[in-house]
């Protein structure tokens, strides 16, 4: 049987943007994309993205490094216009946060400001341990949404955040996962999907969620 993370044969490759903010991870999503057949190439700048049919944004760092580096960039306006045109966006974790409005990591840092809502921090007072570390069961909301296709069921996924988005409107909430309290572990509107958990470090599972998001038309 084959493998389903590899590509079929006559797939399609997509010119596939991932966006270079100055964090870490970048090599890592380029080798999952390689791996799933599809090219790869950084995008630091606005031009970047003419040729570009598909964005992820990758996550490792703080909120305010990420929205700040965007800015020197000239990136802020680009990402939000690609957004708001409703092409295809796929962000994680970091690349999930920057989309809402502030966080608490970084007073007086805007972000991306696409959807309402803000950052929160999990609390420190309820034993929990944070940053909250590992794998987590994450809940779709709607399992027909073409990101979720084919995916375990019970579907779990790795984490590794003190930071999550607490968007003002549930109706974007794509699913949910349960650390302390329950909170919104992605999100999705239109061609854009975003979630907290690092599907790329999430073996096959995350691997089908990133290949559905490749594949979708």
């Amino acid at each position: 049987m084959k493998d389903s993370s590899e590509p079929l044969p006559g797939e399609m490759s997509h010119r596939i943007g991932v966006i270079d903010y100055g964090g870490g991870n970048l090599r890592n999503v380029l080798n999952v994309l390689k791996h799933l057949g599809h090219e790869g190439t950084l995008v630091s700048a606005p031009g970047d993205l003419a040729s570009i049919d598909r964005l992820v944004f990758p996550g490792v760092g703080a909120f305010g490094d990420c929205a700040e580096e965007l800015d020197r960039r000239g990136l802020r306006d680009a990402l939000v216009a690609w957004i708001r045109e409703d092409r295809p966006y796929f962000g994680i974790c970091l690349g999930y946060q920057v989309l809402f409005e502030r966080s608490p990591e970084c007073p007086g840092v805007k972000g991306l400001g696409v959807f309402e809502g803000e950052v929160v921090q999990f609390p420190l007072d309820r034993g929990l341990k944070v940053p909250h570390m590992g794998w987590n069961r994450v809940d779709p909301v709607d399992r027909n949404h073409s990101v979720w296709k084919d995916a375990p069921d019970p579907l779990y996924l790795y984490f590794v955040h003190s930071y999550y988005p607490a968007p003002a409107d549930p109706s974007i909430i794509a699913s949910t996962t349960e650390y302390g309290d329950v909170f919104a572990s992605s999100i999705a509107h239109g061609n854009t999907f975003a979630g907290q958990f690092h599907p790329e470090r999430s073996q096959e599972a995350g691997l089908r969620l990133i290949r559905n998001f490749l594949e979708r038309p």
